[in-house]
C-alpha cells in the first residue's frame, strides 16, 4: 500500500498532546505504522467540541451570508421603489415613448384587464377574510342557503359565471397554446441536435476550388479575380462611417478588381459633408471609390439598393458584398467567402457570421449576445448545412449579382428586404452557405428604446412578406418538403406561432388563471419547460450561464413587442411599415485604440492639406467639428404596456397567495418586477 500523505491528517494528530509510540520498518513495501496511546480517546472527545465550535462558524457564516443577500434583495427593492416614485409620481427626466403606445388597442386591451384584475383582487380578499375559501387551490361554490348579503350574492354569482363561462374556453385556449409551445420546443430541440450533430462531424463548407484557382495566369493573377462591388448603405451614421470606410479600404483584394460604393441616404447635411470628405480621402489613396446620395429617398435601405443596382458599371461586377454601416469585416473576408462561388454555379448567397464589440456593455447587450449566437450557431448553421437555404441577414453577405438579378432584385414592399430577396432566391432554385468560422464585427443597440424598434421591425416585416410570398411558394417549381419548411417551419412555426404563444400563454392566461382557477397551467409548463428551453438557448454562449434567470424573464418582457409587432405587419397595421435606423456609438472604433488615436492625429493634421478641393462649405463643416458639440440631456422612456403588464402580473401574483400556489406566485413576481425594469427604461443604457 503506498503511502498516504494528508495533510488535514497529519495536523489533527501533531495536535494530539498523547505519546505515541512510532514502528518503522525497512521493507518498502510496508507503509508506516502509528500506534497511538489511551489519552487519544479524550483527545477525540476535545476535538468533537472544537468541530462543534467549527460548525457553529460554519452556520453563522452561511447566516451571514443569507443576510447579505437579503439586504441586496432589500437593497435593489427600495432603489426600484425610489425609481418608480421619481418616474410615475414626479416625472423627473422622463420622456414618453415617441410611438404613443397607450392610444394602441393593445394598450387599451392590458389596461383594462388590469383594472378588471384589481376589482377582481379585491372581492377575492374579502371574500377570503370572510372564510368563503377552502385553503387549498381550488374554491368552495357557496349553496344559495349561505347567502348573507349583497356582496355575498355578487360573489357567488361571479364564481358561477366564472366556473361555467370563462373556464371552459380559457383552459381550451391554455390547453393550445401549450401544444404550440411544446411544438415550437421540439423544433429547437431537433435544431440544437442538429448542430450537436454537426460538431461532432465537424460538417462545415468547404470550397470546390482552392484559392491558387484565381491564379492561373502567372504573370498578371490578379487578372483573374472575379469583380467585386462592396456596397455600404447608411443614413445618418455620423458615429460609423469613418470605421466603416476604413474597413472596406484594408481588405485584402486586387484594387482594379474591386469598387466600394458608399450608399448615402442622410437628411443631414453636415453627415453627407463630412462622408463625402472622407470618400474623397481614399480616392487620393487610390482606392477606387464613390459616393452615392439619392434625391428622393424612398424605398428605405431596399431602395437605396435597388437605385445602387441600377448603375452602369454594375453589369461588369460578378459579386456584391454588402456591410451596414456598423460592420468590419477582417482583411480576408473576401477570399474566404468569394471562394465558395468558384465551380458552384448554384451558389448564390455565403452569409458570415456577425460577432459584437460590446457583448459586455450592459445587461442589455449581454441578453442580446445569447439570442443572435443561437440564431447564427444554431439556426443559420443547421439550416444552411441541411437545407442550403436560410435568412439572409441583410449585411456581412455576398450575393451572386446574377442571382439577386434574376430573383427580381431589391423590393421595397416589406421592411425585411433581406429575408424578401432571400425567400425568392431560394423559389428560383439558389443555394445557400453560411459559414460559422467567417467572422464580422460590430455592434448591439445599447439602450432599449433602439433595440426595441430593430425588433419591431424584425418581426412585422415577416409578417408582411408571409402574406405577399405566400401565392408565389404554392405556385413554384421546389420540391413539396422545401415549401413545408418554408410555409410551417420559417414563417408560420417561427415568426408568427413563436410571439403568439409567449405573449398570450405567459402575459395573459397565466394572470387569468389566476383570478379564473377553474382553469389552470402545470408548473412544467410556467417554470421547468421555459428554463429547458433557456438552456438550449443559452448553449452556444456558455459563459453567459449566470444570466440565464434574466434571460428567461427578458425574453418574456420582450414578447409584447413581438407581438404587437406581428399583429401590425400580419393585418398591415399603421407601424407595420415604421423604419427607424438602429442607434449606433461608434464601438467598433474603439477595438484598437493606438490606431484610433492615430487616426484621430492624422486627421486633425491634415485637414488643410487633404481638402484644399472641397467646398467651402465643407471646410465650414470641419470647422465646426473642432469646436465642442452642446450635449443634448437625454431622458429616459416610460413605456406604458410594458408598466400596465408589470403591474397585471403584481396584482396576479398576490392573487396566487390566497390559492397557494409556490411556482406560479414566483414566477408571476418576478416576471413583473422584469417588466417593471423594462416598462421605466432601467434595462441598457443608462441615459439620465
Amino acid at each position: 500500500m503506498p503511502p498516504n500523505f494528508d495533510f488535514g491528517e497529519w495536523w489533527l494528530k501533531e495536535t494530539h498532546r498523547g505519546a505515541s509510540v512510532v514502528v518503522k520498518m525497512e521493507n518498502p513495501n510496508w507503509s508506516m505504522l502509528e500506534l497511538q496511546s489511551p489519552e487519544t480517546d479524550f483527545q477525540a472527545d476535545k476535538d468533537r467540541g472544537k468541530n462543534a465550535k467549527q460548525f457553529t462558524w460554519v452556520l453563522l457564516l452561511k447566516a451571514h451570508r443569507a443576510a447579505g443577500c437579503v439586504a441586496w434583495f432589500a437593497q435593489g427593492l427600495w432603489s426600484l421603489l425610489a425609481v418608480v416614485k421619481r418616474r410615475l409620481i414626479f416625472r423627473e427626466g422622463v420622456a414618453v415613448s415617441s410611438d404613443k403606445p397607450h392610444k394602441g388597442k393593445l394598450f387599451k386591451f392590458i389596461r383594462g384587464f388590469l383594472v378588471l384584475a384589481i376589482l377582481m383582487l379585491l372581492l377575492e380578499m374579502v371574500a377570503h377574510m370572510k372564510g368563503w375559501h377552502f385553503h387549498s387551490p381550488h374554491l368552495r361554490m357557496p349553496g344559495s342557503n349561505d347567502v348573507h348579503s349583497i356582496l355575498h350574492a355578487t360573489y357567488l354569482a361571479w364564481v358561477y359565471f366564472r366556473a361555467n363561462y370563462l373556464a371552459p374556453p380559457l383552459q381550451t385556449l391554455a390547453n393550445t397554446c401549450i401544444l404550440l409551445f411544446l411544438i415550437q420546443s421540439a423544433d429547437r430541440v431537433t435544431q440544437c441536435l442538429g448542430c450537436v450533430w454537426i460538431v461532432l462531424k465537424k460538417i462545415k463548407p468547404v470550397p470546390k476550388a482552392a484559392e491558387s484557382a484565381y491564379l492561373v495566369d502567372l504573370e498578371q493573377p490578379e487578372s483573374n479575380y472575379p469583380m467585386v462591388l462592396v456596397q455600404i448603405p447608411m443614413c445618418n451614421e455620423r458615429e460609423v462611417y469613418q470605421q466603416s470606410i476604413a474597413a472596406m479600404a484594408q481588405l485584402d483584394w486586387p484594387k482594379d478588381r474591386m469598387l466600394v460604393q458608399i450608399l448615402d441616404d442622410s437628411d443631414d447635411i453636415e453627415v453627407q459633408m463630412l462622408i463625402k470628405a472622407d470618400v474623397q480621402k481614399w480616392q487620393q489613396k487610390g482606392l477606387k471609390i464613390v459616393y452615392r446620395h439619392r434625391v428622393v429617398r424612398t424605398g428605405y435601405k431596399a431602395g437605396n439598393l435597388k437605385s445602387a443596382m441600377c448603375c452602369d458599371y454594375v453589369k461588369d461586377y460578378e459579386f456584391v458584398a454588402i456591410f451596414d454601416a456598423d460592420f468590419q469585416p477582417k482583411p480576408d473576408f473576401l477570399k474566404r467567402t468569394i471562394i465558395h462561388f468558384k465551380d458552384n454555379e448554384d451558389l448564390g448567397l455565403v452569409q458570415a457570421r456577425w460577432t459584437f464589440v460590446n457583448k459586455d456593455e450592459n445587461l442589455l447587450t449581454r441578453l442580446q449576445y445569447i439570442n443572435l449566437s443561437y440564431h447564427f450557431e444554431v439556426e443559420q448553421q443547421v439550416n444552411g448545412v441541411f437545407l442550403n437555404f436560410f435568412g439572409f441577414n441583410g449585411t456581412a453577405g455576398v450575393w451572386r449579382v446574377k442571382a439577386l438579378e434574376e430573383s427580381g432584385g431589391w423590393l421595397e414592399r416589406t421592411t425585411v428586404e433581406d429575408m424578401d430577396i432571400a425567400v425568392r432566391a431560394h423559389l428560383n432554385g439558389w443555394k445557400f452557405i453560411f459559414l460559422n468560422d467567417v467572422q464580422c464585427l460590430c455592434e448591439l443597440p445599447e439602450c432599449y428604446e433602439a433595440y426595441r424598434k430593430q425588433q419591431h421591425r424584425w418581426h412585422s416585416g415577416p409578417m408582411q412578406l408571409f402574406r405577399l410570398c405566400l401565392p408565389d411558394i404554392i405556385s413554384s417549381k421546389i420540391s413539396i418538403w422545401k415549401k413545408t419548411n418554408l410555409i410551417f417551419l420559417f414563417f408560420l412555426l417561427r415568426k408568427l406561432i413563436l410571439p403568439f404563444y409567449s405573449f398570450t400563454l405567459f402575459c395573459i392566461i397565466l394572470p387569468m388563471t389566476m383570478f379564473i382557477p377553474e382553469a389552470h397551467l402545470p408548473a412544467w409548463v410556467v417554470c421547468y419547460v421555459p428554463a429547458l428551453m433557456s438552456f438550449l438557448n443559452i448553449l452556444p454562449a456558455p459563459k453567459s450561464f449566470p444570466f440565464i434567470v434574466p434571460y428567461l424573464l427578458f425574453e418574456n418582457t420582450m414578447s409584447v413587442t413581438k407581438f404587437n409587432a406581428m399583429i401590425s405587419g400580419l393585418f398591415q397595421l399603421g407601424s407595420a411599415y415604421e423604419w427607424v435606423v438602429t442607434k449606433k456609438v461608434g464601438r467598433a472604433s474603439e477595438t484598437d485604440l493606438v490606431a484610433f488615436a492615430q487616426k484621430e492625429a492624422q486627421a486633425e493634421q491634415g485637414i488643410i492639406l487633404h481638402h484644399r478641393g472641397v467646398s467651402e462649405s465643407g471646410l465650414d463643416v470641419f470647422s465646426k467639428l473642432k469646436e465642442p458639440m452642446p450635449v443634448k440631456k437625454k431622458q429616459n422612456r416610460v413605456y406604458r404596456k410594458e408598466l400596465a403588464l408589470a403591474f397585471l402580473l403584481l396584482t396576479a401574483s398576490a392573487r396566487s397567495l390566497l390559492s397557494v400556489q409556490g411556482v406560479h406566485f414566483y414566477f408571476l413576481l418576478f416576471q413583473g418586477i422584469s417588466f417593471l425594469v423594462v416598462g421605466l427604461d432601467l434595462i441598457g443604457e443608462q441615459v439620465s
